[in-house]
């Protein structure tokens, strides 16, 4: 059954305290006298072992957001909490994986160090202990064979499964996607999004991932977050209630799957239109 919600706060309540929770979020860009308003009272909440998916018109803030999320880039005013944390800076329980993911990778290192390169971080964790991770993880997303190899003697897709095994191997709460997917080609793409409901089944973390496809947004997620032009705020929170497990033929050959589609792109070319 498909539920569609057409005011997020009518969303219905989920079971337990969010793992990350929004509140009242803007960023202000200031430039000399000038400022632009980009994110205006963004609030919304994300659970344990959902995946969320947000998307908006061109221009209207979704990188920006998600670095706030991560605590890349302070806010302007309002908060983000990841349980009951504040989050002020990069923390600890939150991974990101990135658009770019060719500038992400260290060309000198090969797949296995990139992937253990974060978890120098980690204390208490040895060598081994970080190699043990990294081999795990590079099996998750299907490149156990691949750990000795550099990234440059990789396809782009493999690339990009690199990028995300580095933040499995980290064994965040939250893992945070920005178009992670916009830079491969179309079969490519869908592998990756099959590869991303295997990591939810598996790891059972929570997912935020930003798009500019309105397909993917719906085959991925529990919920869509739809955002409003600049200043951005949340105009609808679509709830999917798509079965699992997903297929990519017939999962979007449903009559409920061509609805959520047409639904949340008309509310983004609606927003788009206004502005």
């Amino acid at each position: 059954m498909t539920e569609i919600i057409s005011n997020p706060s009518t969303n219905p309540p989920r079971q337990g305290t969010p793992v990350l929770s929004v509140r009242g979020l803007s960023k202000t860009y200031e430039t000399g006298t000038r400022t632009r308003p980009v994110l205006g009272n963004v609030t919304f909440d994300a659970y344990d072992d959902e995946t969320v998916c947000i998307v908006g018109p061109s221009g209207a803030g979704k990188t920006t957001l998600l670095r706030c999320l991560a605590g890349l880039m302070p806010p302007s005013s309002g908060t983000v909490h990841l349980r009951s944390d504040r989050v002020t800076g990069p923390p600890e329980g939150l991974a990101v994986v990135f658009q770019d993911y060719s500038r992400s990778l260290m060309p000198w290192m090969t797949v296995r160090k990139n992937v253990e390169l974060p978890l120098r971080a980690r204390s208490g964790l040895s060598g081994q202990g970080r190699r043990a991770r990294a081999e795990k993880a590079l099996a998750s997303v299907g490149l156990e064979a691949c750990g000795n190899q550099y990234p440059w003697q990789l396809s782009g897709g493999m690339q990009q499964r690199v990028a995300i095994a580095r933040a499995l191997a980290y064994e965040p709460e939250v893992l945070l996607m920005d178009e992670p997917f916009a830079s491969v080609d179309a079969q490519t793409r869908s592998d990756l999004e099959d590869l991303t409901h295997s990591i939810k089944a598996r790891y059972k973390m929570t997912i935020l991932l930003v798009t500019h496809d309105i397909e993917e947004s719906v085959y991925l997620a529990d919920r869509v977050i739809v955002l409003s032009g600049t200043p951005t705020t949340v105009s609808e929170i679509v709830d999917v209630g798509l079965d699992y497990p997903r297929d990519q033929v017939s999962t979007k050959s449903t009559k409920e799957f061509a609805e959520l589609r047409s639904h949340v792109l008309g509310l983004i070319r609606t927003r788009a239109a206004s502005e």
